[in-house]
């Protein structure tokens, strides 16, 4: 019924969003991962994911960049507060990303480590 009710109102359609425990212990058993910080360069910069990549979501050329990556990798995405991360995850479910993972909270949720 939730999933109805989800599907309905627009909810997470393509990817599934885990709180920072849960994303934590998915990353870690998980197959090479791609980390996905959809934050600016100047946030990215200053607090991150060890090996993550930046690609913010608010430039103009995000859904062109996404082209030139494997759609079958999973994908470990975040930003701030978690509200860009779900928009980039949309944005990737609907280029044909199989496997996408958005942090609630985003980074300021994170309790793991960050460089």
């Amino acid at each position: 019924m939730l999933e109805f009710i989800k599907n309905l109102f627009g909810g997470d359609q393509g990817f599934e969003t885990l709180d920072d425990e849960a994303f934590a212990e998915k990353l870690k058993g998980t197959e090479k991962p791609i980390i996905l910080d959809v934050r600016s360069r100047m946030e990215h910069k200053e607090e991150k994911l060890h090996n993550a990549l930046n690609i913010d979501v608010m430039s103009p050329n995000f859904v062109e960049r996404l082209k030139h990556m494997d759609k079958d990798k999973p994908y470990f995405v975040y930003c701030k507060s978690g509200n860009r991360s779900k928009r980039a995850c949309k944005m990737m479910a609907k280029e044909g990303f199989t496997e996408l993972y958005n942090l609630k909270g985003g980074i300021i949720a994170w309790s793991g480590k960050t460089v």
